[in-house]
């Protein structure tokens, strides 16, 4: 997994933005203005993503590569490698999922706004 392809994978989805609010090297997507991925660009190791709490026990429980999300909410973000631990469609299906998770807890307007 490379940053570009990341990168571009989460910028394809619809309504997804991205900055760095935090500095110049912590790079955010989001969705509806609320933040579903986090990383780092100048040492891309990892990627915080939101999940499910009860999944996020079971891969943790299961992939070394995946732990408590760094600088997060441990019960709800999860840090995921990027350096090989971590199968990189199983990476890509978090990233759909923190995505999901971020899109439905948009208000209902908004929601349509984004996928009309």
């Amino acid at each position: 997994m490379t940053l570009e392809y990341f990168r571009d994978y989460c910028l394809a989805k619809t309504g997804v933005t991205e900055d760095t609010p935090f500095d110049e090297k912590t790079l955010c997507f989001r969705v509806g203005g609320k933040i579903f991925s986090i990383t780092d660009m100048e040492v891309f190791e990892y990627i915080n993503l939101k999940s499910d709490p009860e999944y996020s026990e079971e891969l943790r429980e299961r992939y070394p590569g995946i732990t408590p999300g760094y600088h997060m909410n441990k019960k709800l973000w999860n840090s995921v490698s990027v350096l090989g631990n971590v199968p990189d469609q199983l990476i890509l299906d978090l990233a759909d999922q923190s995505y999901e998770l971020i899109f439905a807890s948009l208000p209902k307007k908004l929601q349509a706004e984004i996928r009309p």
